[in-house]
Parts: structure tokens; C-alpha cells; sequence
């Protein structure tokens, strides 16, 4: 079963009726063949769906409304087979809804040279089709991934794979529901935005709820749910001594898991794949959700801490992005800094959420004092990230648009245990080098909450934005920070002239 195997994505050839019914013929066999081996491919978690090739303006305008109107099908690639003169797509495109890849690639891998004559020429002239395709695509101005390469070669394969991915945590945010207790924390600005906008954009519903909805449900919670529970956390983690059975602090793992048996039971209810909170709203609650929130997150939920609804819903979109793929992926937090000049690291944490599937080892069940929020010592999972690279990606509103800024990085192992700090923890590099990337980052505006992914790259999360419509900024290895800042400084003049023109 592939990973996202309930959705698909359409294989749409395009030709014409003058070069006959057996050119024609070749030319559905072929295309449907390539359909069939991207489906088949491992790097492409989605179905491939082949359709038949379109002719005619008519044929092209009832495939993309077909193609809108069918909720699992989640993306479109369009190849041209041979020459399809690109008026005819002008109305089906306009008509089109879900995300477009134009896939550059010919059937045939290498040219017959002794064989060639005009007959293979009339068939195989996709260099000459897909100009005329890509130049409607252009003038109509569509939002577009173009993909060149052979089509059974593993890079050409792995970027269609990436692109779907996008697409897939595309549909997400358009049907995703986010239940919100309690409202923006404190008067922190970047965890704010306006949820309008973000509904008009990505689709996403942001719900505010009372803690005392949360509350009422966590009391109602039968014991046999709880101690079902409690024995799944003492199957799945290293639970300290104050924890267990006859332990000073077992009550309190018992309410932790009372708290999630609720939350999800709401969230499942109502239909949520994402969750805020904030510890200055706990009323009714006896300690602020930390496992909880942690082990929602590994079951695919997004998570925002302090009210923060955008990153809860990145963290949703790129779990679902990301379902199949090893690594893991979390909210986060840039906390600190290594400032060592032999190579500056930042220590992301927070004060309990932090996905456990980030971690390669088995992790701690423990419980600590919170010295904010005003409640009992909440429980927790402790761990450290696993090794290798990853990115770390947040979504702010920068008030005439949304923007999606991603560092690349490599997460490398503490210095030296932190034995001291009981919660989940990341320390990474990041690229270019330390210097570059904050003050990029801090010229751009980024959130200190991110969503940190060891499974889903750069490209994914710029197909992502390109699809919605969004802003997108990358930091990494060819970063430089005064490229970067004219990067802003154009994109600041884009959107200025964007905005006058509608």
C-alpha cells in the first residue's frame, strides 16, 4: 500500500487529431506505459491515474473539471506527446483547480540514429509539444512545477514524488479544521495572524474553544479508559520509579493520560487535525498537556504551543506530507545558542512538546516542575533528536501576505548529555553557517516557533507554498545574506505590484 495511497494524481497527455488513429494509438500505449511505471514507483507515494489522451479543447476542459471535482484526486501532470496546439488547453486550465506538474520527458530514451525518419519524428516531439504547452502555461501565468528528465530515472521519479507530497499536505490544509483553546498568548506578535486570510488562502478553519470544553471532557473520562492508556505508556516508554505502580507521583501520570484520552476523543469528534493551547488558560485542567500534545503529534496531529494556530498548522501539513517517510517531524523552538566559533549550534527545545518521532532511541516517560502556568508538574517524554539532516520551516503572516521561510540544517549529537533539561531536545548546524542563516532568518521575519522535519525536504515545502499561492524563502548552502536580503527587497516589490493589479 502506498503511503498516501487514498489519493491520486492524473496523467494527462496531450496530442491532436491530425496525425491519425494509429499515431494516436502509439501514443496512448506510451503514455499510459509511463502512467503505469510512476505508479509503480517507490519515491511516488501517491496513485498515478492514466486518463485518456485529450484531442481537442472539449476533451481538455471536461478532464480538468473532472479532475476538481474529484476530492481524492490531489494533482494533475500533463505531458505532451506530440505537438498539441496550446489554445485548445487555454479554457480546461483556467478551469483547472488542483496543482499542476508539467512533466518534460519523451518516451524514448535514446534517439534510433540509423532508424530515425519523420514518421518517429511526427511521434515522438515532445521538445517540440511541451514548448507549446509551457508557453500558455506562462501566458496564462498558472502556478506551475516543471519537471525535465527522462521518466524512468530515479531523480526525475523522486521530484514528481516530492511534488505530490506537496500536493497531498495541499488537499490537508484545505480540509483541515484547527481546534484553538484559548486565544493568542500573552502579547506575542508572531504567533498571531489573521485567520480569515488564512482560510481564503490555504482553506484551513481555525475553531476557538473554552478550556472548560477540554475540561469537562478530561472529568467524564471512564478509569478503564485511563488504565488502558497507562499500560500503553508503560509498554512504549522508560517510565522513571515516582511513575509507576506505588510511586509518589503515579496519580499524575494517570491525570496526564486522563487529559489525553479526552483531547483525542475531542479532536476525533470534531473532526480536528490540529490542536493549540496556551498555559495562561488552564482552568479545570491540573497540569498543562505535555504528553499529550507530544504523542497527538506522533499520531500525525499538528501542534502549536501559546496559541500559535500557524505553526499547528504547517506541523499538520508536513505530517501528512511526510506519511511513509523515516525521520519524523515536530513543532519546535529555537531556545539557545553553542556559540563556539570551532562551529555555533542552536539547541531547539520547549517546554514539553516535542514529537517523539524526531528521536532514533527509545525515550523517558518523566515528570518535572513547570514553573509557569500555575498547575501540577506536568509529564512528559524525554529525548534527544535523532542525526542527520533537516529543515526547519515557519509560516507568519506578514500582514499583505503569508510567508514560509525554511532553513536547511544538520542536527548533530549534544556536546555532552543535558541532564538537567527533561524534555525533548534537537541541536543542530545551520547552513550556510551559523551567522548567515540567523541574520537571514531575522531579516525575514521568522517565527522562533518552527516545524522541524528529518523526513520532508526544501522542495516539498516550496511546492507547497508555490501551490497555495505563498511567499517562500530558502536558507542554505548557496545562502548568502546580502543575496538574501535583495531576495526580500524584490519579493517586497513583487507583492506591492501584485496587490495593485487586482
Amino acid at each position: 500500500m502506498k503511503a498516501l495511497g487514498e489519493f491520486e494524481v492524473w496523467f494527462v497527455t496531450g496530442s491532436q487529431d491530425l496525425y491519425g488513429e494509429e499515431t494516436l494509438h502509439q501514443v496512448a500505449e506510451n503514455s499510459g506505459k509511463i502512467a503505469a511505471a510512476l505508479d509503480a514507483a517507490g519515491s511516488i507515494p501517491v496513485q498515478v491515474v492514466w486518463k485518456p489522451v485529450v484531442k481537442n479543447a472539449e476533451a481538455i476542459l471536461a478532464t480538468c473539471i473532472e479532475a476538481g471535482a474529484t476530492d481524492k484526486c490531489v494533482g494533475v501532470i500533463a505531458w505532451m506527446h506530440t505537438f498539441s496546439p496550446a489554445k485548445m488547453w487555454i479554457a480546461g486550465l483556467q478551469a483547472l483547480s488542483k496543482p499542476l506538474l508539467h512533466l518534460h520527458t519523451q518516451f524514448n530514451r535514446d534517439l534510433p540514429w540509423a532508424e530515425i525518419d519523420m514518421d518517429f519524428m511526427n511521434l515522438n516531439q515532445a521538445a517540440h509539444g511541451d514548448r507549446e504547452f509551457a508557453h500558455i502555461e506562462a501566458r496564462l501565468g498558472l502556478r506551475r512545477k516543471v519537471v525535465s528528465g527522462y521518466w524512468q530515472d530515479a531523480a526525475v521519479q523522486d521530484r514528481i514524488g516530492s511534488w505530490s507530497r506537496a500536493a497531498c499536505g495541499l488537499h490537508e490544509a484545505r480540509h483541515l479544521k484547527l481546534a484553538r483553546f484559548g486565544d493568542n498568548m500573552r502579547n506575542v506578535a508572531v504567533t498571531d495572524g489573521d485567520k480569515v486570510s488564512a482560510q481564503m488562502q490555504f482553506g484551513v478553519t481555525v475553531n476557538g474553544f473554552s478550556i472548560g470544553d477540554l475540561s469537562d471532557a478530561v472529568r467524564a473520562v471512564a478509569a478503564a479508559k485511563v488504565d488502558e492508556l497507562v499500560a500503553e505508556y508503560e509498554a512504549a516508554y522508560d517510565i522513571v520509579p515516582s511513575l509507576r505502580a506505588g510511586g509518589a507521583n503515579r496519580e499524575a501520570l494517570r491525570e496526564a493520560a486522563r487529559i489525553e484520552v479526552a483531547l483525542r476523543e475531542f479532536m476525533i469528534e470534531g473532526g480536528f487535525g490540529a490542536i493549540t493551547d496556551t498555559f495562561e488558560n488552564l482552568d479545570g485542567l491540573k497540569q498543562l498537556p505535555g504528553i499529550a500534545a507530544q504523542r497527538l503529534m506522533a499520531d500525525g496531529f499538528g501542534f502549536g504551543a501559546e496559541g500559535d494556530w500557524k505553526t499547528a498548522v504547517m506541523v499538520r501539513v508536513v505530517k501528512v506530507m511526510a506519511r511513509g517517510l523515516s525521520g519524523g517531524t515536530s513543532f519546535m523552538e529555537d531556545y539557545t545558542y553553542d556559540l563556539d566559533p570551532a562551529g555555533p549550534k542552536v539547541l531547539g527545545a520547549h517546554m514539553l512538546e516535542v514529537c517523539p518521532s524526531i528521536s532514533d532511541d527509545r525515550v523517558s516517560c518523566e515528570i518535572h516542575p513547570l514553573s509557569i502556568g500555575g498547575r501540577s508538574d506536568p509529564v512528559r517524554l524525554v529525548f534527544d533528536a535523532g542525526t542527520g539532516p533537516a529543515i526547519v520551516v515557519a509560516l507568519m503572516d506578514m500582514g499583505d501576505r503569508f510567508r514560509i521561510l525554511a532553513d536547511e540544517i544538520d542536527l548533530v549529537k549534544p556536546d555532552a548529555p543535558m541532564v538537567k533539561l527533561p524534555v525533548g531536545r534537537a541541536v543542530w548546524k545551520p547552513r550556510p553557517d551559523f551567522a548567515t542563516a540567523t541574520e537571514s532568518w531575522l531579516m525575514a521575519g521568522g517565527s522562533h516557533h518552527t516545524v522541524l522535519s528529518r523526513a520532508v525536504g526544501a522542495e516539498a515545502i516550496a511546492d507547497f507554498a508555490e501551490m497555495a499561492g505563498c511567499e517562500f524563502l530558502l536558507i542554505g548552502a548557496g545562502t548568502t545574506a546580502g543575496g538574501f536580503k535583495k531576495e526580500l527587497h524584490w519579493n517586497e516589490a513583487y507583492y506591492h505590484l501584485a496587490r495593485g493589479l487586482r
